[in-house]
């Protein structure tokens, strides 16, 4: 069986999607960031997944995770809190973002019904260069997973050391993963919401979702503020 981890933030003003201000105002895209977690949750729950973990950094975590186990995150940076996910579980595991608030059961489903004999890994890359779903086997003694060739069964360090946030940190990854010897498989490639461009190309692909409702009642604001901008660049 599989696990299944989202990693999130809670969804406070000043704290999350700050790259939409100044599109839309700080608490705006805290309400759009949370929209895209209640979607990302909404289709985790209908996964078979064997355990089912939010890794929450916040105080509150939302309603749609009252059948998650909470994980908080360790501090460290990203791929130190990715790492210590992975360390501490000993099943196969998928762990996804709340960014790509399009995911649904259905591009995640191999995950859960096809750890053949020849896939120790599975990676979901997003077009900004980074990735969005890491899918790791169970620990095995023979997979070499740092640099001095011994055989550890710490997962995690497949992931640590890493630089997360950076064009090529999805290339850097599944590097990583090859150069341990594990044989990885492909999920479709998505867009990661960081912009308000992206905003709006991801809410046109799933219309009826939570986050497209939600950006939909803020485009007149979002608008307003996107040509202001655009004014201020051209003056």
């Amino acid at each position: 069986m599989t696990a299944l981890v989202v990693i999130a933030k809670e969804c406070l003003p000043g704290r999350v999607k700050t790259r939409l201000h100044p599109a839309l105002s700080f608490e705006q895209a805290a309400e759009l960031a949370a929209a895209s977690l209640d979607d990302t949750l909404t289709a985790a729950l209908a996964l078979p997944a064997s355990r089912r973990i939010l890794a929450f950094d916040g105080v509150t975590p939302p309603r749609l995770a009252a059948e998650f186990e909470i994980l908080p995150q360790v501090g460290g940076g990203l791929d130190e809190r990715l790492a210590a996910i992975f360390d501490g579980l000993d099943e196969p595991t998928v762990l996804i973002g709340m960014d790509t608030p399009q995911v649904t059961p259905e591009l995640l489903a191999p995950v859960f019904t096809d750890w053949s004999d020849d896939t120790d890994a599975w990676l979901g890359l997003a077009d900004d260069g980074g990735f969005w779903a890491l899918a790791l086997a169970a620990p095995r003694e023979s997979v070499r997973l740092d640099q001095s060739g011994r055989g550890q069964s710490r997962r995690g360090d497949l992931i640590r050391g890493v630089p997360m946030s950076m064009d090529d940190t999805g290339a850097r990854q599944l590097d990583r993963l090859h150069e341990a010897g594990l044989r990885v498989r492909h999920l479709p490639v998505l867009t990661d919401v960081d912009t308000i461009a992206d905003a709006h190309s991801v809410a046109a692909t799933v219309p009826d979702g939570r986050f497209a409702r939600t950006l939909a009642a803020m485009a007149p604001a979002a608008g307003v503020a996107m040509h202001a901008a655009g004014s201020r660049v051209r003056s």
